[in-house]
């Protein structure tokens, strides 16, 4: 079971007293009696995942290979939240001096939850959190329930639509996380979500690809797929085997890609120049958790980078 950072009683004098030490030189390692005159248990419990997570830091090369590390030894020891702060930093890096606004809002989908909506086939998606907090009291009140519920298309409440026209706006307002994407095939959000995948691989790895968006699967010699979250791989491998999808499991299926390398050489060998199949899809409450480390994971790769 993954570390959880859980809520803690008030600080007291010796948490305190961590904290600063920590903030004040966050490379150097606090003696293990700092940590043990924590009295309260669940913080003195989430300083030391605090503190496993920062000593992780401290033996990497770079950001990035700390984010590889973390999923190279099987069982994963670090909370969600500090990978996806990971996964934040690299692309907000990745996408630095990007002039399509459209590319760091896609990016978003690489550390933050999503709240879908599929109503009248427009597969819409808005930030999890901030439609959880108008659903709980927030601007939008009784239409951000609605959200919430799936009973209502996240283009009619008053959560803008981010397309091309109006990408500028991102800019003004992007830590409020209020802008609703369209993933539909052919939407410039969809295109810049490729383009995203695209940076994210070249960056980890120096390979080219390229990602476009796809209607459908219709490849009899179907070699390779990644599913971009943990429901995609369950349906794609499901497929692939030829099996077959309940349509209500199949309909979360919200958008699918083809990845191909310009160098079929940096591939392995025994599927060399074909194409990768990837699927996006939300999960039973509408909602999409990305995994972006599959991208790297189960990239087809002729040897290790």
């Amino acid at each position: 079971m993954r570390p959880e950072i859980r809520p803690a009683e008030e600080s007291g004098p010796s948490e305190i007293a961590l904290h600063d030490a920590l903030m004040e030189d966050p490379r150097r390692d606090p003696p293990a009696s700092a940590l043990e005159s924590v009295e309260d248990g669940d913080a003195r419990d989430n300083y030391r995942v605090l503190l496993a997570f920062l000593g992780r830091l401290k033996r990497a090369a770079s950001l990035e290979s700390c984010y590889l590390e973390i999923f190279s030894g099987g069982e994963v020891a670090v909370p969600p939240l500090f990978i996806d702060q990971l996964a934040q930093i690299i692309v907000r890096g990745i996408l630095e001096g990007c002039d399509d606004a459209l590319e760091p809002r896609a990016g978003e989908l690489f550390f933050r939850e999503q709240k879908a909506s599929t109503d009248d086939g427009a597969v819409m998606l808005a930030d999890l959190e901030t439609v959880e907090m108008h659903a709980s009291g927030g601007s939008l009140g009784s239409l951000g329930r609605l959200i919430v519920e799936s009973q209502a298309p996240l283009a009619t409440v008053a959560l803008e639509v981010l397309d091309t026209e109006n990408a500028q706006a991102y800019w003004l307002r992007d830590q409020r996380h209020d802008f609703v994407i369209s993933m539909n095939f052919g939407r410039a959000a969809n295109k810049a979500f490729c383009r995203v995948m695209e940076k994210w691989i070249r960056h980890f790895f120096g390979v080219s690809v390229g990602v476009r968006p796809l209607r459908a699967i219709e490849d009899s010699a179907w070699a390779w797929h990644i599913g971009l979250d943990s429901e995609s791989t369950a349906m794609l491998n499901g497929l692939w085997r030829g099996g077959e999808i309940e349509p209500g499991t199949l309909r979360r299926m919200l958008a699918l890609f083809r990845l191909d390398f310009e160098d079929p050489a940096a591939m392995r060998a025994d599927i060399a120049g074909k194409p990768i199949y990837m699927a996006l899809s939300m999960n039973e409450n509408g909602v999409v958790r990305m995994k972006p480390q599959n991208l790297l994971l189960n990239l087809p790769l002729a040897s290790p980078a």
